[in-house]
């Protein structure tokens, strides 16, 4: 789609038209009770209109982000709910969930749960890696009781933390490669920061969260619980080999792009070419999937004489239907957020925010935060306020330990503030069984305190080092 020229407009009219879409969605959403995907869309289409996109255009506008958002995020989660609930309904998540337990013990399911989640998101993005680790986090709730949030919440800062501030997630990996920093030093200095903010700022918080909300029912958004006798569940090591298929894809890919990065392999080079496509995210969790329905489903049936028949396309049915809503919701966000972001509001904020003159470390926050308030994507905020303060970064005398501070800056100013129009707000809300008022108090709260807490401390590091 051709870039939109929109009429000459202050940047307080179009703040004022952005915060009053945001009131009108909340007002459609939580009290005259409309579904969010109809609410999303009216809002969109009004917005961008008030900002002044022809009633020509608007439309087109509208189709585009919500095709963007679904064309990323439709086979992420469509992949990954067949594979969680394959791991569910063939016992394999009470394997997992008694291998945990049994190892850190029932009083630190929620830390094992965050910790897991960690490792798990390292490589995998935020809503792909959150959806295979439900059936696990809604069996280990199920069979302690006691409120869902104290399950879950852990397991969402631990995806919030790794995807904002550690590459190979894109927002840090953009943001590094448009600053030359070097991706080595961003991995270590991320965890260096990126440890103690998702404890302090993450695992604590959420737990915190979670004592106000005890009587959260865990969800059954793949499928009604079905507990599997012992000797019918697949053993822990077919489970492992299942869940790793994905991360070793995904590792082959970034491994192989580095290498190409770098020179040390061509374009032309054949694991190169094999790591583009099996290494796609969608494509590893595609893989991943039809390999749990042969080792988790397939293969044990046939050893117990049973029939397959209809039931594994019962199945692919039964995960796929619930989802379906969350994606449209989610592509509906993303409409909203495209709008937003052809007004140009974030642009036009995070312009003057660096012409304030402002400390550096302190511009590169606010630039990405006004970015992610505007239109919503993590990805987007942290790659277009990288792309604002590369100038003044290149620029400056700044050691490779500084400029990895500031690209940690920017990251966790892309994961905070979360809302309506951040398409994550509604995939993890949704998926969690959450209202709009329950995810922006457990959702948005958990990434904003990453959010401040990561950039307290990237601070430290940036003035330690500069």
């Amino acid at each position: 789609m051709e870039e939109l020229v929109l009429a000459d407009r202050p940047v307080w009219l179009l703040l004022t038209i952005a915060v009053v879409a945001i009131a009108v969605l909340l007002g459609l959403i939580i009290k005259v009770r409309l579904h969010a995907f109809f609410s999303l869309l009216i809002v969109a289409v009004g917005t961008g209109l008030a900002a002044g996109i022809g009633v020509g255009d608007v439309i087109t506008v509208v189709i585009e982000g919500f095709s963007t958002t679904v064309g990323t995020v439709a086979l992420l989660v469509g992949f990954g709910a067949v594979l969680g609930r394959l791991v569910e309904v063939t016992g394999g998540a009470q394997v997992l969930a008694d291998k945990m337990l049994d190892t850190f013990g029932e009083a630190r399911a929620p830390l094992a749960l965050s910790v897991a989640s960690l490792f798990y998101a390292f490589p995998i993005f935020l809503d792909a890696g959150f959806i295979v680790m439900l059936p696990v986090i809604y069996t280990v709730a199920r069979r302690l009781g006691g409120s869902f949030m104290l399950y879950v919440l852990p397991s969402i800062a631990s995806f919030m933390m790794m995807h904002a501030l550690l590459p190979p997630h894109p927002g840090p990996t953009a943001a590094a490669t448009v600053m030359g920093a070097d991706i080595g030093l961003v991995v270590l200095i991320g965890l260096l920061i990126g440890l103690p903010t998702w404890y302090f700022g993450g695992y604590l918080v959420a737990t915190a969260i979670a004592k106000r909300f005890p009587d959260t029912p865990v969800p059954a958004l793949l499928g009604e619980p079905r507990d599997v006798p012992a000797e019918e569940r697949p053993s822990f090591t077919a489970i492992i080999a299942v869940l790793l298929l994905p991360l070793l894809l995904i590792f082959f890919n970034t491994a192989m792009s580095t290498a190409q990065a770098s020179d040390a392999v061509t374009e032309d080079n054949v694991l190169f070419a094999l790591s583009r496509l099996i290494g796609a995210t969608p494509v590893a969790l595609a893989l991943s999937a039809l390999l749990a329905m042969l080792v988790l489903y397939i293969v044990p049936r046939r050893r117990q004489g049973l029939t397959i028949g209809g039931t594994l396309e019962n199945l692919v049915d039964d995960a796929l239907a619930p989802v379906c809503s969350i994606i449209l919701i989610t592509g509906a966000g993303g409409a909203f957020g495209r709008i937003l972001t052809e007004t140009g509001i974030g642009s036009s904020v995070a312009d003057g925010l660096d012409a304030l003159g402002l400390p550096l470390i302190l511009a590169a926050y606010l630039v990405t935060m006004a970015m992610r308030i505007a239109q919503g994507s993590a990805t987007v905020a942290a790659t277009t306020g990288a792309s604002i303060m590369a100038p003044a970064v290149l620029g400056g005398d700044f050691g490779s330990v500084a400029v990895a501070a500031i690209v940690i800056t920017i990251g966790a100013a892309s994961i905070g503030w979360s809302h309506v129009n951040d398409s994550g707000f509604w995939l993890i809300g949704r998926f969690c069984g959450f209202d709009t008022v329950t995810t922006f108090k457990t959702w948005s709260l958990v990434g904003t305190t990453i959010s401040l807490l990561g950039f307290a401390l990237s601070t430290v590091v940036f003035l330690i080092a500069a």
